[in-house]
């Protein structure tokens, strides 16, 4: 076989070439910018049955509208007027996840790009998620533009967003250069951009002419041994695991021999079988791929992310990228329920321990370790949403498990005990800030600033991650459902007094069998009901919630007694209230220490861990004897 010759990869760095990542806060507006700019380099279609959103496509991206995954593409553009006038520019845009749970996406992808797009909501300006994606650019020392988007809205507030983002870089001690940063203002939606928000644009063009004037064309030596950082992956059927990443030094030809530097120190030699370019919505194929610029690989067989694609002869890999450490953890266990089997095709612990091995291939800011038995997993993730995202996952894909209460992953620092601190902000009418003060402060949240912005308040406050569990619920609950909340992590400090319990107990199953209008119907005036008439139920099952404060034993499965005497009145026509239905992150957020959410592919199941009842009343009893021992 013909020995490769690395000299035949002598190829400069595009001058013309750009690497750009899209960041915000959620909801800022990032995946439809990038359909604007598809649209105006004809990479998407600007009539008949266009798509929104393109980029999101994974299911669960539409269904719930936010970016989970980060992606790329990449657009051809040659400016009209200007000094590269004639020339074509191929730009790379990477589009990033927005909320907070996703910001491991954000943190390895960031790598490959020289440049970011900061967009910023023209309304609400700077968010949580906006100063942890900034600090992480600058961390990079990357070059941003400033994008204040949604300018079409009426409430819009330009020009103080962009002093807000100016007091933000100085809070993250920005240098001198990230200071002076070029603003575009824009709508998405209506796909335009300018100089000048008073004078809006009827294209997106000066946002592309931005890009080519203000981020720099990517750095490196073509001459030298390759580098080539793994920065995510996909998968084929036909040719299995594909690695994707940014060439650092050198350069990477179809069949060319390489070596994979491991996490571990170790090398494996391999040989990339094909290489592709990125081009519109997909990938090329490629005879080379030179320095600086993003390629997806073929043929490398077993990989991770983090790993460097090298010169055999000289495998010298790229520092790994770090991930912040998770704030949340959860206990995953088979699910031991009389249903269980019933819906799911992957029951057991067996399968359950590879679904997650595969899972921390990919997912970066996922630990598992195991649990106090051999059935059980310790699972911890940036936040609930994050570990939500990956049970939504597994439901779908046929597995059947249950999970126990989140709770937050406290350190001892300098011999102090200490529990993650975040960043919340609360958007409410001024009507309702009253009951969301006092929400806020009841769970340990200390008030930073409320500004007001057009008829609603701003609030934002410092407040414990074990706080926010369950918050949700109840903000919506105590503001008629018009406080709108976000939040991301800060910092980790000592450990705050209190513990936020439900107010209310539950009623449980005590028998097995099928849920009845009669027993339902009595139940109901004690409190709220989980579950509907019909409806399968087993012994142990949470089906309600109690009016008071304590746990009730109740009987759904009771019907009506039947006799030959004649009723000397007409039943009156009773009407049966809805019952309480909930969402799987809203099931993890109610539920208490001793109880679990059972999760199968066409079921969410609130459950208690002991199904017996003399089980969890000798349970009671060793628990208030430990506690008075310990008092």
């Amino acid at each position: 076989m013909k020995r490769y010759d690395r000299r035949s990869m002598l190829h400069p760095a595009d001058p013309n070439l750009r690497n750009v990542a899209i960041i915000a806060h959620v909801d800022h507006g990032k995946t439809t910018l990038v359909d604007a700019l598809l649209k105006r380099c004809g990479s998407l279609a600007t009539t008949g049955e266009a798509v929104d959103c393109v980029l999101d496509s994974n299911p669960l991206e539409r269904e719930r509208g936010i970016t989970i995954l980060s992606k790329n593409c990449a657009v051809n553009y040659r400016p009209a007027e200007g000094e590269h006038v004639g020339e074509t520019f191929r730009i790379n845009l990477i589009d990033t996840p927005g909320h907070a749970d996703f910001g491991g996406e954000v943190e390895r992808v960031l790598k490959m790009a020289d440049g970011a797009l900061l967009l910023v909501d023209a309304f609400e300006g700077p968010m949580p998620q906006t100063r942890f994606v900034v600090g992480k650019a600058l961390e990079l020392d990357m070059p941003i533009i400033l994008v204040v988007n949604k300018c079409d809205r009426p409430n819009a507030r330009p020009e103080e967003v962009i002093d807000e983002v100016f007091d933000l870089l100085v809070a993250l001690d920005a240098s001198d250069d990230r200071l002076d940063f070029p603003v575009i203002y824009a709508s998405g939606r209506d796909g335009w951009a300018s100089d000048d928000y008073k004078q809006p644009g009827n294209n997106i063009t000066p946002m592309l002419d931005a890009i080519c004037k203000h981020v720099p064309a990517p750095v490196g030596y073509a001459d030298v041994p390759l580098q080539l950082l793994i920065t995510s992956l996909d998968y084929s059927e036909y040719t299995g695991r594909i690695a994707i990443g940014r060439v650092f030094a050198g350069a990477i030809s179809s069949g060319q021999a390489v070596a994979i530097c491991q996490a571990d120190g170790t090398h494996r030699r391999a040989r990339a079988l094909k290489v592709y370019r990125f081009e519109d919505l997909g990938r090329v194929p490629a005879d080379i791929i030179s320095v600086g610029d993003l390629c997806a690989v073929e043929g490398l067989g077993e990989f991770e992310i983090g790993d460097t694609i090298a010169c055999p002869d000289e495998p010298n890999p790229i520092a790994r990228v770090a991930i912040d450490e998770p704030t949340l953890h959860m206990v995953f266990r088979i699910n031991d329920s009389p249903f269980a089997g019933r819906e799911g095709k992957f029951v057991t612990s067996r399968q359950l321990a590879e679904r997650l091995e595969r899972e921390l291939k990919t997912n970066l800011a996922l630990r598992v370790e195991s649990g106090a038995t051999a059935d059980e997993f310790r699972v911890s993730g940036r936040g609930l949403l994050h570990l939500g995202i990956l049970l939504e996952n597994m439901r779908r894909e046929g597995y059947e498990l249950s999970v126990g209460r989140p709770q937050v992953i406290e350190r001892v620092i300098d011999g102090t005990k200490c529990e993650p601190i975040e960043l919340l902000t609360v958007d409410v009418n001024e009507p309702n800030v009253g009951p969301a003060l006092e929400l806020l402060g009841s769970r340990g949240g200390e008030i930073r600033s409320l500004d007001q912005r057009a008829d609603r308040i701003h609030i934002e406050c410092e407040i414990p991650s074990r706080g926010l569990i369950g918050l949700r619920n109840r903000m919506l609950t105590a503001t008629g459902g018009e406080a709108v909340m976000y939040h991301s992590f800060q910092r980790y400090a000592p450990l705050r007094a209190g513990e936020h319990g439900r107010a209310n107990g539950v009623m449980i199953a005590s028998e097995t069998g099928q849920a009845t209008t009669y027993s339902l119907l009595n139940l109901s005036e004690r409190g709220v009901m989980f579950v509907q008439p019909q409806e399968q139920i087993y012994a142990g099952q949470i089906v309600g919630e109690n009016a008071r404060d304590n746990d009730l034993t109740v009987n759904v499965v009771k019907g009506k007694a039947h006799s030959n005497v004649r009723e000397s009145n007409k039943e009156a026509t009773t009407v049966l209230k809805s019952p309480r239905l909930y969402s799987l992150e809203a099931a993890l957020e109610y539920i208490e220490a001793e109880e679990l959410v059972e999760i199968t592919p066409g079921s969410i199941r609130l459950r208690k861990r002991l199904l017996n009842e003399n089980e969890r009343k000798r349970a009671g009893r060793v628990e208030k004897s430990r506690t008075a021992s310990v008092s």
